[in-house]
């Protein structure tokens, strides 16, 4: 363990930054979403009849799972807790691999390692920096559910379930950081884990009985095998249960010691799996920059797909119970002016795919950014020193990226209008409206696609930083920032602001050919960077 705290002290100095932006983020949908529950839903009764209709949905309880009482603080934890466990879990995967694996990957760890630091520093370091994190974490958000007025022993008991969960997916991260010889792959089966971990908990939530009092569920025993579902056993606002915590500490123990041994028995830049051979030869595709930007993406876009299209069913399917789910006067006008008015179901599907457009935008922005990641640690320099130039190397990466955003919105639109035309009847009429309402949501998407080129090509060491700061002002400001009465010029600073709302709104060509062009523009300068810069290989 020696040298543990410097290095420590090292990765926080280089996380400073992206971890405050997470807490703050991860505080601010705790939040807002407990702000927007006391705004919808303004009476006991509207309450209480709210959380038996969740609890009598099968999807709604699958989705977010069912509120642990008849209160609005309750209600608050269905609708956040789980969602925010997941971007807890999201933040520690990142964390912990970059500090890991990532060190090894690009050399630093061999680096640091010839000097007087111990063989489990580096990992010691990084899941200390984790459980600072996942504290802090924990401490914001009971922080913004008490700026809410809600109860001190539940918040607490909130902020807890939230910070413990992060750091049961830090101790996975850790093994997967031993096993996988990569850090794409160590992300990749950390998220997995995440992804069963979210998939036992709906089963769990879905096939639970339902209690005397027609608002709460017990969970079914697939709960007990996700950390997420351990998360909601705390029940913040109803029994207010402690001992979750034993669980979470023996599971966090158990794979801390893990990746401990682990590491203590492979060399520094492999992993514990065998590496499989390639192909001798590559494919003709490859001989193209757009099929090895494809082949480097696709893994990607193929989780995304699967993961939007889930989501979409979940949206459709309580499409046909959203005059329940909304019955009160309070709740039902909030939501249509989120949605931009009309009908109380078009008003729904407007809020939660323009949502959904802004969160499938990360996509694109991920695609995106791997050209900074290629440039620092992969293969840009190499195929660039061949007969490719800088223009078609950005070109390919670009349009590979717009080209799965597409798919990745289609997606999203065809699996919500299905899952919406089967419950409602109307399968055809459900398919086709959902679908241009997602596959528009690609116009704001181009202009942060022509933005984070654009920083790219003319500031690249800031350009992760700068693009995902983007992003969370797209998410946080344009989506709710009616919500938190920001001012209007504030939230206009979204290009998700500027399209209409549909289905509750016509589409205009107006505002779609402004972004057309506005995204023309941020691409062209951003090329044009490009070629003029030098490379920055750090």
């Amino acid at each position: 363990m020696t040298a543990t705290g410097v290095l420590a002290r090292l990765a926080v100095r280089r996380d400073r930054v992206r971890l405050t932006v997470w807490l703050l983020a991860l505080a601010a949908l705790v939040g807002s979403t407990a702000s927007a529950i006391e705004g919808l839903y303004a009476t006991p009764a509207a309450v209480a009849e709210n959380a038996a209709i969740r609890a009598s949905s099968v999807v709604a309880r699958a989705f977010t799972g069912p509120a642990t009482g008849g209160n609005v603080g309750a209600l608050a934890v269905a609708e956040a807790l789980v969602f925010t466990c997941v971007l807890a879990a999201l933040m520690n995967v990142l964390t912990v691999v970059r500090h890991t694996r990532q060190n090894e990957e690009l050399g630093r760890a061999e680096l640091t390692g010839s000097t007087a630091v111990g063989r489990h520093a580096g990992l010691a370091a990084a899941l200390l920096v984790a459980a600072v994190a996942d504290v802090l974490l924990a401490g914001v958000c009971a922080v913004a559910l008490l700026a809410n007025g809600l109860p001190v022993a539940g918040s607490i008991a909130a902020g807890a379930a939230i910070g413990a969960s992060g750091l049961a997916f830090a101790g996975i991260t850790a093994v997967a950081a031993q096993v996988a010889e990569g850090a794409r792959a160590a992300i990749g089966l950390a998220s997995a884990a995440l992804g069963l971990a979210y998939l036992l908990r709906a089963v769990g939530d879905a096939t639970g009985e339902t209690g005397p009092d027609g608002m709460t569920v017990t969970a079914a025993w697939p709960s007990w095998l996700s950390p997420i579902g351990w998360a909601q056993r705390f029940e913040p606002y109803g029994d207010q249960r402690w001992w979750p915590l034993a669980l979470f500490g023996l599971f966090t123990a158990a794979t801390l010691g893990l990746a401990g041994w682990l590491s203590a028995h492979r060399d520094v830049g492999t992993g514990m799996m065998p590496v499989r051979r390639g192909r001798t030869r590559a494919t003709r595709s490859l001989r193209t920059p757009f099929g090895l930007a494809w082949r480097l993406q696709r893994g990607t876009l193929l989780g995304w797909l699967v993961g939007v299209a889930v989501f979409g069913l979940a949206f459709g399917g309580i499409g046909d119970q959203v005059d329940d789910l909304f019955g009160s006067e309070q709740s039902a006008e909030l939501m249509r002016q989120l949605g931009g008015g009309g009908s109380l179901v078009d008003a729904y599907f407007a809020a939660m795919m323009g949502l959904m457009g802004v969160v499938v935008a990360g996509y694109t922005l991920q695609a995106l950014l791997r050209l900074r990641g290629d440039e620092t640690g992969g293969p840009a320099e190499i195929v660039l020193a061949t007969a490719v130039s800088r223009t078609r190397w950005l070109v390919a990466h670009v349009l590979v990226a717009l080209a799965g955003t597409v798919l990745v919105l289609f997606a999203l639109g065809l699996g919500t209008g299905l899952a919406y035309g089967v419950v409602a009847g109307d399968l055809t009429a459900a398919v086709g409206d959902l679908l241009v309402t997602t596959v528009a949501q690609l116009a704001p998407t181009l202009v942060l696609a022509g933005f984070v080129v654009a920083v790219f090509g003319l500031v690249p060491r800031a350009a992760v930083a700068l693009a995902w700061a983007a992003f969370a002002v797209c998410l946080v400001v344009g989506q709710f920032g009616a919500l938190l009465e920001l001012p209007e010029p504030l939230i206009d600073v979204s290009p998700f602001s500027h399209l209409p709302d549909l289905p509750a709104q016509a589409l205009t060509a107006g505002p779609v050919a402004a972004m057309a062009g506005l995204s023309v523009l941020l691409l062209a300068l951003g090329a044009v960077g490009y070629r003029r810069r030098n490379l920055t290989l750090h």
